[in-house]
């Protein structure tokens, strides 16, 4: 019986071109990043010679600047971006930054986020003294404590200022005075009281009845505190209810301390050095 030669039926990958090889037609190479078919039988003669090749798949585009991605990303954690002449690479940046546009609204940069009520610090108290250190600083104005869920069971809740920082330590000398008004109703009468102290070595900030604790808010405001050119003062607003008492207060205090004193935190406790609690925020406000 004769013999049909059909012929290739399919395409025959012959793999990165070389030019010593002798190929003949549906030979399919690569070469320069790009793949070709072979048209007529040839040897010695490299792609893209259109004589005995023909385009399978053109190769891609480089990135702009003769590089590719690979080429401009070099570290873990770069992002790609295009200005105007082509691709470029942003360093990642450090810990708590974030990603926003320059000055010139041209480029992403990483930067410290900014904001004009910033939450310090917050948590949790239970026990004898709370001390909040290393939140008051030169790079806001204005603060605001918050205490709230305070529970003083068996007396009235007092506050003094701290120094050093992060390793903070309590001011005691006789140097607070401070004023405060409180009215209350109870189940069966309206009542108020005036409290005021003078050369004391801390600041009463709220009440608590002997036969019954209070559940108290407490939102101070402190202004400049590391200011040593005037004194440490703050301004008080004092709420508490339960199920004999409705009141509030408020009222201000001031530290006459030395010139050169810097506070940078507050100490909390209850009079008598009992245990009590309470939920805490510190917030620093740009003005």
């Amino acid at each position: 019986m004769a013999t049909i030669d059909l012929g290739k039926i399919k395409i025959v990958w012959r793999g990165t071109y070389a030019g010593g090889t002798a190929y003949t037609p549906d030979d399919a190479v690569v070469h320069s990043g790009t793949s070709y078919i072979c048209i007529a039988n040839t040897t010695g003669n490299a792609p893209p010679n259109g004589t005995y090749w023909n385009v399978l798949a053109q190769a891609g585009t480089n990135g702009t600047n003769g590089t590719d991605v690979g080429t401009v990303l070099t570290t873990q954690g770069d992002i790609l971006y295009r200005d105007g002449s082509g691709l470029q690479r942003l360093p990642k940046g450090t810990a708590g930054q974030v990603i926003k546009m320059n000055s010139g609204a041209t480029a992403p940069e990483y930067g410290t986020l900014s904001s004009d009520y910033v939450k310090l610090v917050s948590g949790t108290h239970s026990g004898a003294e709370l001390n909040i250190d290393n939140v008051f600083t030169d790079t806001y104005p204005l603060y605001k404590v918050y205490l709230y869920d305070v529970n003083t069971p068996n007396n009235s809740l007092r506050m003094r200022v701290r120094t050093g920082g992060a390793s903070g330590s309590t001011e005691t000398a006789s140097e607070c005075r401070y004023t405060s008004y409180m009215k209350f109703k109870s189940s069966s009468t309206n009542s108020a009281t005036d409290e005021h102290g003078w050369g004391a070595s801390d600041f009463r900030i709220g009440w608590t009845d002997n036969s019954e604790d209070k559940p108290q808010m407490f939102e101070l405001t402190i202004p400049t505190p590391t200011s040593t050119s005037r004194k440490f003062i703050y301004g008080m607003q004092n709420t508490f209810s339960s199920n004999t008492y409705v009141g509030s207060a408020h009222g201000v205090g001031q530290y006459d301390q030395s010139a050169s004193t810097v506070y940078t935190g507050l100490n909390f406790f209850q009079n008598g050095g009992n245990n009590w609690s309470t939920k805490y925020a510190v917030y620093g406000i740009k003005i």
